[in-house]
């Protein structure tokens, strides 16, 4: 099938094949062509362009004229493998508890890991595939799906099945991350490497036998996992080929940043706290920090320091870190606004990090991202509006028409 797109009032992020993500400067500069073209074959972009070198063939053509296209948002970090909610945690702390008290008195990551270990694997697939569809219908055109909320081997081997299922059934670009040391069950709570031994001798052969992730992860925090544990884990999973992704930085700095660079992790998550030794190390690597502001908007927590990264030469990647406790939302509309207005990133630097940026997160920076040839057609067609500034003005207004993945309209 061939479609023509013409008279579009402006193409967002038209890009060479030749890059893989914007750093520091760059991520200020937004490649656009006005009043363009954009020619759809077969599911892929095969050519764009000026309306005066708009091409005349046989396709069906769609005239968007006062409508801009971007490239689908990519969302490198979500958890929407759970089971059930927490609201009455969002209740507590509107009440005065904090994050870590909530966790202390067995809310938080233990308290959804034991209603997904109470959940079928059916029941799980249809909660899920629901809030899949739900982020598709906001834009999202690749995604990242963490485990990390089953904690036993059992129930973490059935959320990665569950994330297979959804790659299977659905045509967004999937992958999946195995995050069992997310926390120390509350029956390993006096034996923390009693339980890490189990994931990396019983779970991790398991994952990668069933071949159920592409990433492993830990979360690299006070009072959950230690930079020991970290490299335990990602050297463990190096040994089957899961490439390291950390989250870390979250609430204290305790030299998880250097850990993840050291093994190479593809993308080091969170980092609202960030020490100068940490943004220098991060220097000329080929890893991608990751920021995830709606967790920093829901629990009142610090934001990331997006403009002193950037301003240093780092890249920066947005996310929306989906999940029950610490943000129940994938909407990447939302997350790129408040990245605008929390972190003071402009809109180019914040589409930026959520199309480009966010793909090389998620290794798929040659499949989507980007309006360029050869590359998936994943994009949003907007509904009329002045500028691509207006999507993150308009905060609390979806500003998106029409949805498609793989060429296919689903909105």
């Amino acid at each position: 099938m061939i479609t023509l797109y013409t008279n579009i009032k402006e193409l967002i992020q038209v890009r060479d094949k030749t890059v893989s993500f914007v750093s520091g400067k760059q991520m200020k500069k937004l490649p656009t062509i006005k009043n363009a073209f954009l020619l759809v074959k077969n599911g892929f972009i095969s050519d764009f362009g000026s309306m005066e070198n708009c091409p005349k063939i046989d396709a069906e053509v769609t005239d968007v004229t006062g409508k801009m296209i971007l490239p689908s948002w990519c969302d490198s970090h979500t958890h929407i493998v759970f089971a059930g909610n927490r609201e009455i945690e969002f209740v507590d702390r509107i009440k005065g508890l904090s994050y870590e008290e909530i966790a202390t008195r067995g809310g938080g990551i233990l308290n959804s890991a034991k209603k997904l270990q109470q959940t079928s694997e059916d029941d799980l697939y249809i909660q899920s595939k629901t809030r899949l569809e739900e982020i598709i219908l906001q834009g999202t055109g690749a995604v990242e799906i963490k485990s990390g909320y089953g904690l036993t081997e059992d129930s973490e081997l059935k959320m990665l099945r569950v994330i297979k299922r959804l790659k299977e059934n659905y045509d967004i670009p999937i992958k999946a991350t195995f995050l069992g040391a997310h926390a120390v069950p509350s029956e390993y709570k006096e034996n923390k490497e009693a339980y890490l031994q189990l994931l990396i001798k019983k779970v991790l052969p398991k994952v990668a036998q069933q071949n159920l992730a592409d990433y492993i992860d830990i979360f690299c925090e006070t009072g959950y996992f230690s930079v020991a544990d970290t490299e335990l884990i990602l050297e463990a999973g190096k040994k089957y080929g899961l490439i390291p992704k950390i989250h870390v930085n979250q609430f204290t700095a305790i030299g998880g940043v250097q850990a993840g660079i050291k093994y190479n992790a593809l993308s080091l998550d969170h980092l609202e706290e960030m020490r100068e030794e940490d943004i220098t190390a991060l220097k000329n690597t080929t890893t991608m920090p990751v920021a995830l502001p709606s967790c920093s908007y829901f629990l009142s927590i610090p934001y990331t320091p997006a403009r002193k990264m950037i301003d240093a030469g780092l890249p920066l990647a947005l996310a929306t870190d989906y999940n029950p406790g610490s943000t129940p939302s994938g909407n990447m509309n939302f997350v790129v606004a408040t990245a605008c207005i929390k972190m003071k990133m402009t809109p180019e630097e914040a589409i930026n990090a959520a199309t480009i940026n966010g793909a090389y997160a998620m290794g798929l920076e040659n499949e989507v991202g980007s309006i360029t040839k050869g590359k998936l057609a994943n994009f949003i067609i907007t509904k009329p509006i002045n500028s691509y500034g207006f999507i993150p003005y308009s905060f609390g207004t979806l500003q998106i028409e029409k949805i498609f993945l793989k060429g296919k309209e689903v909105l």
